[in-house]
């Protein structure tokens, strides 16, 4: 079948998301035009030499699936996908709040079918739960990392939404400056200027200086993003208030590491008391950050969802016990979700008005 995929090509979550999609979709021998949203960057994906050919060529011949006969299956936030490259387009989105606006519902209602990468969403829209899977590039590396230290990890970009500032000062009142711990972060945001980024860091640390807390700058190389899942025991990415999916405490989790996890949004299609730590919500916080969230917007309203350091705290806690045990009930879930049922979902669909043969 030809089809058109439209999306991002990078190293930040949707183009890992992109990449596999696309992937997944050549691997079963489909005739793949590529509209890459925004600047194209395949640094992050080491893979087979025949698979990135495919890619660019792809992207290069894109212009030959502008048709009414070929499905457009776009990649995107629900704000942009009003445009579409296709008659029939088939969307897949990620949201994270939970008061759609009416031009969110139309957006949803005007594509051939939307779907939505956790339950809470496409309930809420009335559109297609579509998981999505793990990244069989990330694997196990058997290696030692910090001897005689609890690692623990916090990734994706510094936002109010993600709880960043607020997990990062929980992790300081238990852990800051105890030699047996350390924190590793890798939470640059690439919309924020360094000047602006380095005084936010030095806001949320309240000037002090800790010696057991790094801020690594952002991985181009998904391949060093597994050298970090893997260098950690306890992952708390997982603690942010509002999710599409959140693929790095998924990988980590996956890869058999524990997980601190807020028992809301999209963790509740993936996590659960068996491989992860889970932390109930407190209750909820405006989504308003004035950057990516702002009140009024036709885009992007409502809330999030909160937490109590106290809780959070013993949660820590609780994961630190189980370090050296290894997470076997996060490892099954690499096996059963997949980019491949991914895929499944979103083919079945388009198979209702296209001959996927």
């Amino acid at each position: 079948m030809k089809i058109l995929v439209e999306a991002p090509i990078n190293s930040l979550s949707l183009g890992n998301v992109s990449f596999n999609i696309i992937r997944e979709l050549f691997d079963r021998g489909h005739d793949v035009g590529i509209w890459p949203t925004g600047n194209i960057d395949l640094k992050a994906y080491e893979t087979d030499a025949d698979l990135i050919k495919k890619i660019e060529n792809g992207i290069n011949n894109r212009y030959n699936y502008l048709s009414e006969d070929v499905p457009s299956l776009k990649i995107w936030h629900l704000n942009g996908s009003e445009s579409r490259k296709n008659c029939k387009q088939y969307l897949l989105s990620f949201y994270e709040c939970n008061q759609p606006t009416d031009i969110e519902k139309k957006i949803s209602e005007s594509q051939n079918e939307t779907f939505f990468s956790s339950s809470c969403a496409s309930d809420l829209f009335g559109g297609v739960f579509c998981p999505l899977g793990f990244d069989k590039d990330f694997k196990e590396t058997k290696k030692e990392y910090l001897s005689g230290i609890t690692h623990f990890g916090l990734m994706g970009k510094f936002e109010h939404r993600k709880h960043t500032a607020r997990i990062i000062q929980a992790w300081l009142k238990k852990y800051g400056n105890d030699p047996k711990y350390q924190l590793s972060c890798l939470v640059t945001n690439p919309f924020y200027k360094k000047e602006d980024m380095d005084k936010t860091i030095n806001s949320v640390l309240g000037g002090e200086r800790y010696s057991n807390i790094n801020f690594l700058p952002h991985l181009e190389k998904n391949s060093e993003v597994n050298e970090f899942l893997n260098a950690i025991d306890i992952d708390l990415t997982g603690l942010s208030g509002a999710e599409g999916w959140n693929l790095p405490s998924f990988n980590a989790t996956c890869l058999g590491k524990w997980s601190v996890v807020l028992n809301a949004t999209s963790h509740k299609d993936w996590a659960t008391k068996d491989n992860c730590i889970l932390v109930e919500p407190s209750g909820e916080v405006d989504c308003y950050d004035n950057v990516f969230f702002k009140k009024g917007s036709p885009f992007n309203q409502g809330s999030f969802y909160d937490w109590k350091e106290d809780d959070v705290i013993k949660a820590m806690e609780q994961a630190e016990k189980k370090v050296g045990q290894v997470n076997t009930e996060g490892q099954k879930l690499a096996d059963k979700l997949t980019y491949k049922n991914t895929v499944d979902v979103i083919l079945s669909r388009i198979s209702k008005d296209f001959d996927l043969a």
